[in-house]
């Protein structure tokens, strides 16, 4: 009896030391970290940063493959139908979850249950800002004179369905003014047209125009960011000129097809962390216009779910809804 007994023993033992194991080996190949967007914009360039930092911790291999096209959908899709192994992870930004509204059907994959929510390990606030010729002194004087002159004022934004336009027409419905839309294919190009005076103004991630607000060729009104930004320290807030109930920012995250291994996702989610919490790492965020971030697990996932319904009552009202 003794003998059997401390075979058990031993086998739970060994059991149990198997399954720690399994979980500390994570991983064991290559990681592929799937981008929908081109080489060199502001998504591929957090997610190689992220995936040379990840191998570094993990001594395994990140690697960046870039899947560009139809607003990210292309990049989603192909993730989702990956084998949930934590192999295969999507590095996405905020507008993933406004696919839903603006494509409704034709997309085959769900937001909030396809993937499997890591972290939001950076954010880039947003921030109005304008051509130099606009003399506006504040977030107060823009909204005066967007309502003594309705639809007067243009705004860039990279397309229909952008971050940008929903920024704007969620600053439209909060302050009760209205503003000329101008869409481009892209932020460059709307960032172009704004320093050339064809528009007025955009409401812009900041990471998209650190460059412009830095070399004086566009000038930041106020960011939309719960307090001042050491990038730019003399910048008020949204909350701080009179608009207390405006936040709005972009994040860059981590998420793996549902149903991935829970070592994985926690190993991943270890990545992440490390990943913001990294002085040097921090360096490189602020220089891309970004602040790190730790949303990470079921917050996350709360935080897609909610913005998943807030873009589709936006777009509604928007008239672009799929």
């Amino acid at each position: 009896m003794k003998s059997i007994s401390a075979l058990a023993a031993l086998s739970a033992m060994a059991l149990a030391g198997t399954t720690h194991a399994s979980s500390a080996s994570y991983p064991v190949n290559p990681v592929k970290v799937v981008v929908g967007f081109s080489a060199g914009g502001p998504t591929d360039v957090v997610a190689r940063a992220f995936a040379n930092f990840a191998s570094q911790k993990a001594g395994q291999s990140f690697i960046v493959e870039n899947k560009p096209g139809a607003n990210s959908t292309i990049a989603a899709q192909y993730v989702s139908q990956e084998k949930p192994d934590g192999y295969t992870v999507l590095l996405a930004a905020t507008n993933l979850t406004t696919t839903p509204a603006l494509y409704g059907n034709r997309i085959r994959f769900n937001v909030e249950k396809s993937f499997a929510p890591i972290c939001a390990f950076a954010k880039s606030p947003t921030v109005l800002v304008v051509g130099p010729s606009l003399p506006v002194k504040s977030l107060q004087d823009v909204i005066a004179r967007a309502k003594k002159s309705p639809g007067k004022y243009s705004v860039a934004s990279p397309g229909v369905g952008s971050s940008g336009h929903f920024a704007m027409a969620k600053f439209e419905e909060i302050t009760g003014t209205k503003f000329n839309h101008i869409p481009y294919n892209g932020a460059a190009p709307a960032i172009t047209a704004l320093m050339g005076g064809q528009v007025d103004m955009s409401f812009a991630t900041l990471g998209s125009v650190l460059s412009q607000l830095k070399s004086g060729k566009l000038k930041v009104v106020a960011v939309a960011s719960s307090a001042r930004l050491k990038s730019l320290p003399n910048v008020p807030t949204f909350a701080e000129d009179g608009i207390k109930n405006y936040s709005e920012d972009a994040w860059y995250g981590l998420l793996a097809p549902a149903g991935a291994p829970k070592a994985a996702l926690s190993a991943l989610e270890e990545y992440a962390r490390g990943f913001q919490a990294d002085a040097q790492m921090r360096q490189k965020l602020d220089a891309l216009g970004l602040q790190p971030d730790a949303t990470c697990g079921a917050s996350f996932a709360a935080e897609i779910k909610q913005e998943v319904a807030s873009y589709g009552k936006l777009a509604k009202k928007l008239g672009i809804q799929n």
